[in-house]
């Protein structure tokens, strides 16, 4: 099966890589320049829609949380804003948001629960309770564990056509073997590709 996860709500999460795999550049977890051009295209803004559309909890990393906070709701008011964008920022202020942390003390958002605990724990009582898709929201630090407990079931990529030579690896040696199968693809005319994989079970 594909679209089948193993029992309860299904787990996607949403990155995008360089070329050479990594989702940063070299000059830290906040290096994104050669990410920036690609963005805000047609295929990267459709992408961003077909990610927290069928979504109804977010779980971030503290510094994305604290990143998102500090952008996204400013995009959910603005009115001049790109209809894609903003639907993603309004989704995400409103969402239910779980934010993995070992120093926040409280919730840095609305609808927001704090948690210090292990990513597959958190999943897994998750996956009981509610409807819809449990999205990993662009959060490596969250992906990373998940996938090595195989308990993804989409991954939602966009691939930049860069080689950045430093950075981050979202695939560390270690992982699991596991099959996956193409379900989407778009390719834009910088030549960035989204992607959408379903785990194969």
């Amino acid at each position: 099966m594909t679209e089948q996860q193993t029992g309860g709500r299904r787990v996607t999460a949403n990155l995008s890589l360089s070329l050479d795999g990594r989702y940063n550049g070299p000059g830290g977890p906040s290096d994104f320049s050669a990410f920036a051009p690609y963005v805000t295209t047609e295929v990267a803004r459709r992408h961003l829609t077909r990610i927290w559309e069928g979504a109804t909890t977010a779980l971030l990393g503290r510094v994305n949380a604290e990143g998102f906070l500090a952008y996204w709701p400013s995009v959910a008011a603005d009115e001049n804003a790109d209809p894609r964008d903003r639907g993603y920022a309004k989704w995400l202020v409103d969402t239910e948001k779980v934010v993995f942390s070992t120093t926040l003390t409280e919730a840095p958002w609305e609808h927001t629960r704090v948690v210090n605990a292990l990513a597959a724990d958190v999943v897994a009582d998750l996956k009981t309770t509610g409807e819809g898709d449990i999205l990993v929201n662009s959060s490596a630090s969250v992906i990373k564990p998940l996938l090595a407990a195989d308990l993804i079931d989409r991954l939602y990529l966009m691939i930049f056509p860069e080689i950045t030579g430093g950075g981050q690896h979202l695939f560390d040696d270690g992982l699991p073997s596991s099959k996956w199968q193409l379900t989407h693809q778009e390719t834009g005319e910088l030549g960035e590709i989204a992607l959408v994989y379903d785990r194969f079970r």
